[in-house]
């Protein structure tokens, strides 16, 4: 079949398009766009997601800690990213879904550079932590990944470490840090998927 009976206006011209049918050759399909779930090496080690910064941008911090006696010689910002499946789930059900990847990379902060005189700007990578909901692979449903120096692969972190606890008693929505994501909260709060006791501990603030 000669494709250039296509019209101007890229629609197969109809008669074509029956005699395609008939052929019985298949139409082309529409590319799809790709899925961002979580992918494991054959030992169960996370692969980092290359494009994450191609994903939905959620916040920065700057400084920030969960501990009043941490302390720090250097600035640092956190940046942190979802996969796009993940947030069209939450931005209609106010809930993450099975498969949520998100991605926190921590990068120095510089006061000098270029024509800057005040503040700070983002500089490199320092490391990067990626928190995955795969009901079906872990424990509590939720695992914690460190990907320090440049590394592309990660092995879950043992229950044990704080990060755990510590998201599972202060975490607004499935015990993930909403309450720091301000294109999340509003939606949570809308969707009435703030957790109790998130709600309690903010009352008491």
């Amino acid at each position: 079949m000669d494709m250039r009976t296509i019209t101007k206006t890229g629609i197969v011209a109809p008669v074509v398009l029956l005699g395609w049918l008939a052929s019985g050759v298949a139409l082309p399909k529409t590319k799809t766009a790709p899925k961002h779930g979580p992918v494991y090496t054959a030992d169960s080690q996370l692969r980092l997601p290359a494009d994450y910064r191609e994903w939905v941008y959620l916040s920065s911090g700057f400084d920030m800690s969960y501990s009043p006696d941490m302390q720090m010689d250097h600035h640092m910002f956190d940046n942190v990213f979802v996969n796009p499946e993940a947030w069209q789930t939450f931005r209609t059900t106010g809930k993450w879904p099975d498969k949520t990847v998100l991605v926190l990379e921590l990068r120095g902060a510089e006061g000098k550079g270029s024509i800057n005189q005040k503040g700070n700007f983002q500089a490199e990578v320092m490391g990067i932590e990626v928190h995955v909901k795969d009901e079906s692979r872990f424990q509590g449903k939720w695992a914690f990944f460190g990907f320090p120096d440049g590394a592309v692969t990660s092995k879950m972190r043992p229950l044990t470490e704080d990060c755990y606890s510590c998201h599972a008693e202060h975490g607004a929505v499935d015990t993930t840090f909403v309450q720091f994501y301000p294109t999340l909260k509003p939606i949570a709060k809308q969707k009435r998927t703030l957790d109790a006791a998130y709600q309690k501990e903010e009352a008491r603030r």
